[in-house]
């Protein structure tokens, strides 16, 4: 059935108003409406183009996040050069007197002529792109390279929603570059590293790596979950366009056009007005929301800009001015360890105080053993520190020529300096984990955070504050402790009323009956979710087995390999959470136990499902529980070895991977026509061993 001419007006019409509300919200700070009507319109329109995938077009918002994983990325060769702007190493005010000289000399002017017109803008610390549309519409994005040649973008940069996927204009030129450069704002960053370390995983060094690692990320998904933000500064090849008279008119032309760029620029008149912008900009370089390393001077008009042309692969009509470096140095006087509220163990170097990017920095984050070693910096060492526009400094190296004899190496302890539990790091990881997890004070929120959450010990009401309060106060040190509580107590801390103390102890009574795959989770032992704390449970069947299992022994459990069996054989050996696993069961929290063995029943067993969308009337819990009454296994990711992947509104890549496997996929109308047939089996396999 193809798509009538209704549908194909009500699909423009759509992107239209989606396109117009993303350039209020994300380029101009300015929403138009609630995030609700947004999402409306959008599901509309995925609708109708799942509906009619004639209606799909290159510059819909639905493919701004899409596409498959790449082996590489593909060579770009620019149509024009991207060339590189000479830089002014002279970071004084006679670095903006000399170029304007060089430009007046080269111009054949004297003293007599007026000042030349310049337009001034700052200069991003990013990565500089190359955005190709034809006849209005993005077809191509491309990196620089090595100016000549840059590398296909083009899915990842559509993830960025400041990017206008089609000019804002009646009448397109045929061919339009736009060049201009990915950034990430400071507050971006920050947020994005905080969300690594509360994952456990790596975090960045700083915005531009950050940003120019997202760009060439090989996996779509993965770039359209950075913070990536884009400014606009310049042209590539046009072709059917009517040319500004002057850079600065050209940047109006693409703010109109839908691009962002950047307010803070000006046009300025002679070497004075070029010093005057730099010495501004200089004063405002902290404050900015984003990271610049200088600034950049460009002749204005640009019939100005063809006659100095270029000097070999530089423009004479521009130059980058650049600020001091940030960096200083320094001694180091100590190398702590800090424990984290995961168990990570971060070496912190402490410094002699120095001044250094308009802050004394005392302190200096070395992330992991690693990372002192490759920087090689021992205490007692001089050291560079950087403090160039980030918000976090840095050790940039050691002067390893200036080290004094009495200088010594650093090694992360093998326990843990709160607790003194054993310091596990684990094959292929760069960290080193207090294994106290129950036990460690300085882990001690997180532990109670997670043992209560909704998945595993399920206690309503037990949330951050109240655990702040109940930490800081020394009223609970274990999870054990939470089943001590009383009304009277929980009643007396702040902002706790009767009702909700009482409230609290029911919720926290109600938590001893649970199972024994929410206890194994809730026990928060590193590299256990949820499905395997299920696995763990299915095989053994009561906990005092599973505490005795050894890592060669855990590795028979299925999903289990050296690594998670690791884990759970040093948990389970440290005496500090013996400890605590005692006094729970001591406080009455029980599970029904089986024999074990590993067997799963039902007829599902063996078959592996992934739930992706959103279903029409079952949540994903829901769903997931259904299967797993029947034997059948939840897994988060689509693998040859999956059964079926169970998709509803919305799903994303691993409906596209599902497809692209030939694995069988299911609606909730099939899921719940599978369970039908499944529960029939079950009822029949029953009525025969009842009959015979």
């Amino acid at each position: 059935m193809f798509a009538s001419a209704e549908a194909f007006a009500r699909a423009a019409s759509l992107r239209a108003e989606l396109e117009r509300y993303n350039h209020a919200y994300y380029v101009l700070d300015a929403p138009l409406v609630p995030d609700a009507e947004y999402d409306r319109l959008f599901v509309e329109l995925q609708a109708l183009e799942s509906e009619f995938p004639e209606l799909r077009s290159a510059d819909s918002p639905t493919q701004r996040v899409g596409g498959k994983p790449l082996a590489s990325f593909t060579p770009v060769r620019h149509a024009l050069p991207m060339l590189s702007i000479r830089t002014e190493t002279d970071t004084e005010a006679s670095g903006a007197r000399a170029f304007d000289a060089q430009v007046r000399r080269e111009l054949g002017l004297t003293d007599a002529d007026p000042a030349v017109e310049y337009a001034a803008e700052l200069k991003f610390d990013g990565l500089a792109i190359n955005l190709r549309y034809e006849q209005g519409v993005l077809v191509q994005a491309a990196t620089r390279g090595d100016g000549e040649t840059g590398e296909d973008v083009t899915q990842n940069i559509r993830a960025i929603r400041q990017i206008p996927l089609r000019l804002n204009t009646e009448t397109p030129p045929a061919v339009f570059e736009v060049r201009g450069e990915v950034y990430m704002r400071r507050d971006d960053f920050a947020r994005m590293n905080e969300r690594q370390r509360e994952r456990d995983e790596k975090t960045f060094v700083n915005p531009r790596n950050a940003a120019a690692g997202s760009v060439r990320q090989l996996d779509p998904a993965i770039s359209a979950q950075r913070p990536l933000s884009f400014f606009a500064y310049g042209l590539g090849q046009t072709e059917g366009w009517t040319e500004a008279l002057n850079h600065s008119e050209l940047l109006d032309q693409l703010a109109q056009w839908g691009f962002p760029v950047c307010e803070q620029r000006c046009t300025a008149l002679g070497a004075d007005g070029l010093i005057a912008f730099h010495d501004k900009m200089g004063a405002r370089r902290e404050s900015l929301p984003f990271d610049i390393d200088g600034v950049v001077y460009k002749v204005n008009n640009l019939a100005l800009q063809r006659q100095l042309g270029f000097r070999t692969r530089e423009p004479r009509w521009a130059v980058a001015h650049k600020y001091p470096a940030q960096e200083a140095v320094t001694r180091v006087t100590d190398i702590e360890v800090q424990v984290g509220r995961t168990g990570k163990l971060t070496p912190v170097a402490r410094l002699e105080p120095v001044f250094v990017g308009g802050v004394t920095v005392t302190n200096v984050t070395l992330h992991n053993q690693d990372e002192v070693d490759r920087k090689n910096v021992w205490i007692g060492d001089s050291v560079v520190v950087r403090r160039a526009g980030d918000v976090i400094p840095e050790i940039v190296g050691s002067l390893t020529d200036r080290r004094p004899a009495d200088a010594s190496a650093f090694r992360i302890p093998s326990t843990c300096p709160v607790c003194g539990s054993a310091v596990l790091r684990e094959e292929g990881e760069a960290d080193h984990r207090c294994t106290g997890g129950l036990f460690c004070p300085a882990q001690r929120k997180q532990a109670l955070l997670h043992f209560a959450s909704r998945r595993a010990m399920d206690i309503e009401g037990l949330g951050d504050k109240l655990v702040d309060q109940l930490v800081d106060a020394g009223i609970v040190t274990t999870p054990a402790d939470l089943y001590g509580l009383t009304v009277e107590r929980l009643a007396s801390l702040e902002r706790m009323g009767e009702l909700s103390a009482q409230n609290l102890v029911a919720a926290i009574s109600k938590s001893r009956e649970t199972t024994l795959a929410r206890f194994v989770f809730a026990l928060g032992i590193r590299n256990v979710g949820e499905a395997t704390a299920k696995e763990l449970a299915r095989h053994y069947g009561r906990l005092d087995a599973l505490r005795r299992a050894n890592a060669d022994a855990l590795q028979l459990v299925a999903d289990v390999g050296p690594v998670v069996a690791a884990s759970i054989a040093h948990f389970f050996s440290e005496t500090h959470n013996a400890s605590v696993i005692d006094a729970l069961i001591a406080a009455g929290v029980r599970w029904p136990e089986t024999d074990g063995g590993g067997a799963t029943q039902g007829a599902l067993a063996g078959k592996t499902f992934v739930l992706t969308g959103t279903l029409p009337t079952l949540s994903r819990d829901e769903a997931s529980a259904l299967i797993e009454a029947q034997g059948g296994k939840v897994s988060g990711s689509v693998s040859k070895k999956t059964s079926y992947v169970v998709a509803g509104a919305e799903a994303g890549s691993k409906l596209d991977k599902a497809q692209q496997l030939g694995i069988k996929t299911l609606d909730e109308a099939g899921l719940q026509a599978l369970l039908a047939q499944s529960d029939l089996s079950t009822n029949q396999e029953q009525d025969n061993e009842a009959n015979s």
